[in-house]
């Protein structure tokens, strides 16, 4: 029985779901939602607060702040709570309405953007907030979960590990595409412990990361609308571009087996689901990587409403399911997969694309 003092130091670590019986196809998913923050981004906050301590730059009155779409400020307002710490979180609007309240339940300060940048995004408008922050008084600290490399270093330190030790004959890992952390994390110990590994990373369809066009996404966590400073693409093995409508209908055909979960794991699932059919791949031992639970998007991914209103009536249609007997598993029709592309073809196009030029 774990006994602890401080709320970070709890994360279920060796937790895995076998979705076979859920999606007709051998697939193993990492659960990283189980701990007080409710999601994989406990390990980077962590490990970020943990380093700008031994590197002084937090001492008496420093406020941390920093850019999340949801996820990352939760850990970060549970950690600076437990420590001590004032804590600014800039938001914009699709950040899930509990996401927001937790954050301030919490003790944090949450900063709402509404004005996208004319080139940027959203994104680049929240980094514009921290920067005038930090310039405004020298209280304030930024983490930078862009470039800070605490990002990728917790996974390579704890997720990548967790996962190795579970599955020794592990063949692909699916790994979703936000900042890049958890993805170039993995990416890199996988190709020095065991190169053999393929690391195929998913994003959201209107993210800018692997040199897409920019279009407006609705479900936070996945895709970046300005190319990540820590992506290497010379690290994966191939990119999957997933639709929003794929990981709503992802997401609703898990929670149709007793599995609530978030939105990121949706897409990451359906992509992963994708590149096995795309690769005939049965028999491959593939493992993917859920970030968080289902609860936050209760009002979103989950609202019948909020589904009807984005992308349409017909999105939820369940009068002739499909999957293992017994379950209810799937809309009316699947979703078409989209076509897994080489990690390298995407260099040329991003390479063009900078960190808020």
């Amino acid at each position: 029985m774990p006994i602890i003092k401080d709320p970070y130091l709890f994360n279920e670590q060796s937790l895995f779901i076998d979705l076979e019986g859920v999606l007709g196809r051998r697939l193993y998913l990492k659960i990283e939602g189980f701990n007080f923050a409710g999601s994989i981004k406990l390990k980077p906050a962590r490990e970020m607060v943990e380093r700008a301590e031994r590197e002084g730059l937090i001492g008496p009155g420093s406020v941390l702040v920093e850019s999340s779409s949801g996820n990352l400020g939760v850990a970060l307002s549970m950690i600076s709570a437990s420590k001590g710490y004032r804590f600014v979180c800039v938001i914009d609007p699709r950040c899930n309405p509990a996401t927001r309240q937790l954050m301030e339940s919490l003790g944090a300060r949450v900063d709402l953007v509404t004005e996208p940048d004319p080139v940027d995004g959203f994104l680049g408008a929240r980094l514009n907030h921290v920067r005038e922050l930090c310039a405004s008084d020298e209280q304030y600290v930024w983490l930078n979960q862009y470039t800070n490399p605490g990002n990728w270093g917790a996974h390579y330190r704890w997720t990548a590990p967790e996962i190795s030790n579970q599955f020794p004959e592990l063949d692909v890992l699916f790994v979703g595409a936000g900042t890049t952390g958890t993805l170039m994390g993995c990416a890199r110990y996988f190709r020095e412990h065991r190169p053999d590994v393929r690391i195929v990373a998913v994003d959201a369809a209107g993210s800018v990361s692997f040199g897409g066009l920019p279009a407006t996404r609705l479900i936070p966590g996945l895709g970046m609308s300005v190319r990540p400073p820590q992506l290497d693409e010379s690290l994966i093995d191939d990119v999957v571009m997933v639709e929003e409508l794929d990981t709503v209908r992802a997401c609703h055909r898990l929670t149709a087996a007793g599995f609530m979960l978030g939105g990121s794991t949706g897409t990451v699932v359906h992509g992963a689901m994708s590149w096995l059919a795309d690769h005939d791949a049965q028999d491959l031992m593939a493992v993917a990587i859920s970030p968080d639970m289902g609860r936050p998007y209760l009002d979103t991914v989950y609202n019948p409403d909020w589904v009807h209103d984005h992308f349409g009536a017909e999105t939820l249609r369940t009068d002739d399911r499909t999957g293992a007997p017994g379950r209810q598993s799937g809309p009316l029709s699947e979703p078409q997969h989209p076509t897994p592309v080489p990690a390298a073809a995407y260099a040329a196009t991003a390479a063009a694309g900078n960190f808020l030029r």
